[in-house]
This record gives structure tokens, sequence and C-alpha cells, in this order.
């Protein structure tokens, strides 16, 4: 990789959408006005870092194990696996890990549509530090307007300190920590659930925010291998993708590289104006899928925040039925890929 590419963390120079790719749309729901919130913190968002509230009456129904015995990873599998076919799905989740509610519902979601999932702990026990939404994100009729000037001035505050938080987290966790980890959980994955490896002729894999970054790397060369430059000199370096599909939604920390490196069927689930993942690097990835005849599909939801599509409660009925749009998305492109 190199030295500094240039990452997904900044406004997007313009918001101009390209022609239409294998699958683009740019106004699922055109009706919904809410608009993407201000400037993300440490080049992430507290869609990403703090968990929404979980969907009333439902618990997790997965089990918290460790493979290698150091790697917390929840495991979810179909009701009827395995005396009925599944696939593998690695899922990755956004900066508030394995041990979220919510992260853990949306693996129980892919088991039950067939998928014997594997979500691992990318952070070793380090997840992003808590940050709290605000009105505007939580899809509430708050406004600025109705907090005093003090109260402004201490919010201001406190969102610098966390921004730093999440700077010196973030700091933490690079694809020189990261890409190991899950390695080793593919390792793992591919003995323990063999049959479901071979169900599917690959590992497949979903990814959210912070996650949805590995999976493109996943679906690339794989120039992040430690031992490549040993096995490249004697000529046996297997650069091939780590997975048969991948499925993405707002991706963080997205460089040029990840985009152009990609070599599986994609499917990516966008957000308008995202300042995580600006659209002058989604477009130079598209052009890159266009061009190498990848298969993939990008649909960009407007009016919905960073990280609507992981599983959490909202108020506003539009990214509701945007959450449920892009689980259909993701899902559908893992079915048939």
């Amino acid at each position: 990789m190199s030295s500094s590419p240039p990452l997904a963390t900044k406004t997007p120079e313009s918001d101009a959408q390209e022609p239409a790719t294998t699958t683009i749309s740019t106004s699922v729901f055109p009706q919904d006005s809410l608009a993407q919130s201000g400037p993300s913190m440490g080049g992430m968002d507290a869609h990403c870092t703090t968990d929404r509230p979980s969907p009333s009456s439902q618990t997790p129904t997965g089990e918290l194990t460790k493979f290698n015995d150091d790697i917390d990873v929840y495991i979810s599998k179909p009701a009827d696996y395995p005396h009925s076919p599944s696939k593998l799905l690695l899922l990755l989740t956004p900066g508030t890990g394995v041990k979220s509610t919510n992260n853990q519902l949306q693996a129980d979601r892919y088991a039950g549509e067939g998928f014997v999932v594997v979500m691992p702990d990318q952070f070793g026990g380090d997840p992003a530090p808590n940050t709290t939404a605000s009105a505007a994100e939580s899809g509430s009729n708050g406004s600025e307007e109705n907090v005093s000037l003090i109260e402004q001035v201490k919010l201001r505050a406190a969102e610098t300190a966390k921004s730093f938080m999440i700077d010196m987290w973030l700091a933490r966790h690079t694809p020189e920590k990261v890409v190991p980890i899950l390695h080793k959980v593919l390792e793992s994955a591919k003995d323990e659930f063999a049959d479901a490896v071979a169900n599917g002729g690959g590992v497949y894999a979903a990814g959210y925010c912070f996650g949805g970054k590995y999976v493109m790397m996943l679906a690339g060369k794989q120039q992040g291998s430690e031992t490549e430059g040993k096995d490249e000199e004697a000529g046996k370096t297997d650069r091939r993708p780590l997975i048969k599909a991948g499925a993405i939604a707002h991706a963080t920390l997205v460089t040029r590289e990840d985009m152009t490196a990609i070599e599986a069927p994609v499917s990516m689930v966008c957000v308008e104006n995202d300042q995580l993942f600006p659209e002058d690097i989604l477009k130079e990835g598209r052009k890159h899928l266009q061009d190498q005849n990848i298969d993939h599909e990008i649909k960009t939801y407007p009016g919905v925040p960073h990280g609507f599509a992981v599983v959490g409660e909202y108020e506003n009925p539009k990214i509701k039925d945007a959450q449920t749009a892009a689980f259909e998305q993701m899902l559908s492109w893992l079915k048939t890929h």
C-alpha cells in the first residue's frame, strides 16, 4: 500500500452524480428531507461509534466465543443448520464492535436468511469511544436555535474532546493491525465451517462503516499480507480476493487504492453527500469497476444519515424505509453471487 493514500474523510469536491453503473439510484427516497449532519468527528461519525436504540422486544440469539483463544467472535447460525445448506458470511462491524446488541441483531438477521455468520472483534477489545447523536441525526425536530449559546459552546467543546479521542482510537486500529486479525478469523472460520464455505463456493462478506473498508480490502488484491514480499520473491503469491462477493454500507476511511484494487463482485450502499466517503473517490472506484467489467451495484440513498443501514431505531419513517431497502439490497446481492 502507498504510504499516504488519500482518505475518504473530506467533504466531496462535487455533489454531481455519475451515469449509471450496473445499478445506481440517486432517488431511492426523494421525499425525505433529512440532510446529512455536520462535520464528522475524527474522521468518523456518531452513527459509527454509538448504537441507536435497539429494536424493542428483540434480543440476540447467537453466541460469543473465541477463535485462536484470543479473538472474540459472535457466531449466529440458521435455525436448521447444519441440516440445510448454508453459506458462510463474515460480518464486519462499525466502531461499536462485536459486543454491540445492534450489531449482534444484524448478524442474526443474516443468519435468519440462511448464512452462518461470523462477526469478529476487529478491535482487540477496544471499540470506539462513545459519541452522542445530535437531534438532527436522530431524526427529531430539535434545532440549534432551541439550544442556548452556553449549551452550544459546551456541546462543541465536548465534540472537540470526542474528536480527539476518536483520532487516537483510529491510530490504534490501522490496516496493519486489523488485516492480520481478519486473516486469522478467516482461517479459523473456513476450518470450522468448511461445509458452508463449500456450499457457497467461498466466503461472503458484509461490512458497515469501519468494517466496510475492510470488506473492500478483502475483495481486492491482497497487497496487505505480511508474508507477501517473501512469497512474491518465491513466485508463490496468491493475490486473489479472499471473499467471493461483498456487500458494503456507508464505508469510512476508504482510499482510492482500496477502490481500484477491488476484483470481487461488490454491492455498495452509499449516502448522498457523505463526508466520510467523498464522491471523487467513489467516482474513481466506479470507473475502475466499469473498466474492469467487475460485477457491481452502487445505490445512493438521499436524506439519510451516515450509518443508517445499521440495525437501530429511528423515529423518521423515511429512514426506516431506507434501512429496510439497504438490507434487502445487500442480502439480495449476497444471495445471488
